[in-house]
């Protein structure tokens, strides 16, 4: 899912090729995003446009030769003046009479190119991996490389025009691959190669010829003595597209800020995503003169929270508040805001919690979640892969809130944003940190075969990484659950067991819920006072706070009437989420169906069976209540296949059914089978948020 889609698009027509542009946000100021060589196209700001166009007017455009741009035939029309002027004229057509220029690779020369010699149109520079026409260049970049004929060949000698046209496919990957030599780059090489994939060999080697073509300005090391616009230069000391003594040469021409990433690549903004931003933004607010928020001034005894809450799943927001209860039962002078978003914030709100105001600033996770799913299928590990643009997008909101409101200490229910970009940059970590899940680990899907145990592997060697190798990142980690629960397998190949690694990580917390059913009394006074009869069978199904579980509901539907014969007191009771409108359903005679339902815990613990997907909140609540249910996990969602399924066995709860074999006759036929089976559930413990609390205070 795209964290944010532009605001205006439109085509500038020049000499009769056109270029396409978008436009995001509408703030006082403009930047210009500079597209790079056209082996990719504008979309490689997809971690900067949504972020920056919170604060900005943003501006991006395909480069002639990719994206939504035209590929004209001649070769003279990929010369570095029409480049300059595409750049002119969008801004034209744009109403952009000056703007900060933000340049990768390419797009850095060409922004140059308009500071030296368009110095009114441009306030400052920022250039990240830049290409130039100064300093030492990659030695397989050759004229020589270029026009040789070579069949097979390797390397940079697949930088060769008759390769390209005959072999343009791997050549790309080479080049992309060739972009990202940081470990634990899988994502953004499937972007790169996935966008490079929009143009031809044919095109790029035009452009390559181009540079034949004599500008009509200059470009010496001379132009570069003309730029008197501040310049933030973003280079990795690892860029074997660009040579960092490329950055240098043209740092000490200019006079440019350059910062060096150790380790980084030809791109940081797609690689290290984060750090770049910020960077940028320092920048922009002490070239711009913005006003930077100060921390407010409080007393000493003050103490303040910023909570993250997980927007998959209700669950997670009602173990949240039992945890932020205790801990003001503790630390009674503590304030808590709570950084969430729909449904959860719903939540929040309906329990009197108070809520960040950026909280409507975030990009909707659940949302995507619903984008990638299909027929209660979603390939939950992938998604997570894909949700790359999102996470970034809401993580520098989080990162502007924490370090804007003076937190003393931020707590994270699965924020995995935050907990990768901190262990990733632990400079950038403004407050102590306490995380928690209730898992450790992806886990492949069998249908994804050698390809997702590599992915799976990589992604937990990484989490691995950055856990040993930055131990002080985490203040506090807990694992919602026992060491029993941990799933008994490893991380991968030649990774280690979970049960070994994550006992060494990790507290552990015992299982956490909202209120434990204990408290609640009697199921027979707990149904009077909810308004069931004793003599129903009070069936609810629920399928979390997203629409994937639509085709589930569909089905239970279905089986109503069917298990209606043999249970004549049926009452079926559907709680449709706030993401799934109840019109969509037809609903049977006699099955009511609630949007939402903010005390649904009580609910299940009320009812005689539940019908739910996978989701462990939602199952592990009625498995403490001792209630009847059957779970659907939903297809390719490693956490509900294998950590789920692992947990619920240890407790003997649930009957698991699988959807595709699920018809209504068998639905029908499994509730009327579980309710004529006694339960006998493990106990679930019932201290579990006050002992988490109990771990998070020790860091107030």
């Amino acid at each position: 899912m795209r964290a944010k889609l532009p605001d205006e698009t439109g085509i500038v027509t020049r000499d009769g090729v056109r270029i396409h542009f978008e436009i995001y946000g509408s703030g006082p100021q403009t930047l210009l995003f500079v597209p790079p060589w056209s082996i990719i196209h504008s979309r490689v700001y997809k971690a900067q446009l949504p972020y920056f166009s919170q604060r900005f007017r943003c501006i991006a455009y395909d480069g002639r030769g990719n994206g939504k741009s035209d590929r004209p035939e001649e070769v003279a029309a990929y010369s570095l003046d029409n480049y300059v002027a595409d750049a002119i004229a969008v801004m034209d057509a744009t109403g952009t009479p000056s703007a900060v220029t933000v340049g990768l690779s390419f797009g850095g020369m060409v922004a140059c190119v308009l500071a030296a010699h368009h110095p009114e149109r441009v306030k400052a520079a920022i250039l990240v991996g830049t290409g130039a026409s100064i300093g030492p260049g990659v030695a397989g970049t050759t004229t020589e490389n270029f026009l040789a004929d070579r069949n097979p060949v390797e390397g940079w000698k697949k930088y060769s025009r008759d390769y390209w046209i005959a072999s343009y496919p791997d050549f790309a990957d080479f080049f992309i691959r060739t972009i990202f030599p940081e470990p634990h780059s899988t994502k953004q090489i499937e972007d790169g190669a996935e966008w490079a994939s929009e143009t031809t060999g044919a095109v790029l080697a035009r452009i390559v010829e181009a540079r034949a073509i004599p500008p009509a300005f200059d470009v010496s090391e001379a132009m570069y003595r003309k730029i008197r616009c501040p310049i933030l230069m973003i280079h990795g000391d690892d860029d074997r597209i660009q040579p960092h003594a490329r950055a240098e040469a043209v740092a000490a021409a200019t006079g440019a800020e350059l910062v060096t990433i150790p380790g980084g690549g030809h791109n940081p903004l797609a690689r290290f995503p984060a750090k770049s931003n910020a960077l940028i933004a320092d920048f922009l607010d002490l070239t711009l003169g913005a006003i930077v928020t100060k921390p407010t001034a409080r007393s000493g005894r003050d103490k303040k929270v910023l909570y993250l809450s997980s927007p998959i799943g209700l669950g997670h927001g009602r173990r949240d508040i039992a945890i932020a209860r205790q801990l003001r039962q503790l630390h009674p002078e503590l304030t808590i805001d709570w950084l969430a978003q729909d449904p959860v914030s719903r939540l929040l709100e309906a329990n009197g919690e108070r809520l960040h105001p950026s909280s409507g600033r975030l990009a909707s996770e659940s949302r995507h979640f619903e984008q990638e799913s299909d027929e209660h299928d979603l390939h939950c590990f992938e998604a997570l892969r894909r949700m790359d643009e999102v996470l970034i997008a809401n993580f520098m909101i989080f990162q502007d809130a924490v370090t804007d409101g003076g937190y003393d200490l931020v707590i994270a229910d699965e924020a995995w944003d935050v907990d990768h970009y901190w262990h990733e940059h632990p400079e950038m970590k403004k407050a102590k940190l306490a995380w928690f899940t209730d898992f450790v680990g992806f886990v492949p899907m069998p249908a994804g075969g050698d390809a997702e145990a590599f992915l799976t592997t990589d992604y937990n060697a990484e989490m691995i990484a950055h856990v040993e190798g930055r131990p002080g990142v985490r203040d506090r980690a807990i694992f919602v659950g026992g060491p029993e629960d941990i799933l008994p397998r490893s991380f991968g190949r030649d990774l280690p067991e979970m049960g070994d690694w994550i006992p060494r990580h990790f507290d552990f917390s015992g299982y956490i819920m909202g209120e434990h059913p204990a408290q609640w009394g009697s199921r027979a006074e707990l149904r009077e006072r909810l308004g069931y009869r004793p003599d129903e069978c009070v069936c609810i199904v629920t399928v979390g706070g997203s629409s994937v579980g639509v085709p589930l509901i569909r089905r239970v539907l279905q089986s109503y009437q069917i298990a209606r014969r043999h249970m004549p007191h049926l009452r079926m009771i559907v709680v449709a989420g706030p993401r799934i409108d109840p019109r969509s359903l037809v609903v049977p005679p006699g099955v009511e169906v609630r949007a939402f339902v903010p005390d649904l815990d009580r609910h299940l613990a009320a009812c005689d069976l539940a019908l739910v997907q996978g989701g462990l909140t939602t199952c592990m609540e009625l498995t403490a209540a001792g209630t009847p249910f059957l779970y659907f996990p939903i297809r390719n969602h490693f956490e509900q296949s294998f950590h789920v399924a692992h947990r619920l066995a240890r407790y003997g709860a649930g009957r698991r059914m699988e959807y595709e074999t699920s018809t209504p006759e068998v639905i029908a036929e499994a509730m009327v089978a579980t309710l004529a089976t006694p339960t006998s559930f493990k106990p679930v413990e019932a201290d579990g948020a006050q002992r988490a609390a109990r771990m998070i205070a020790e860091l107030i």
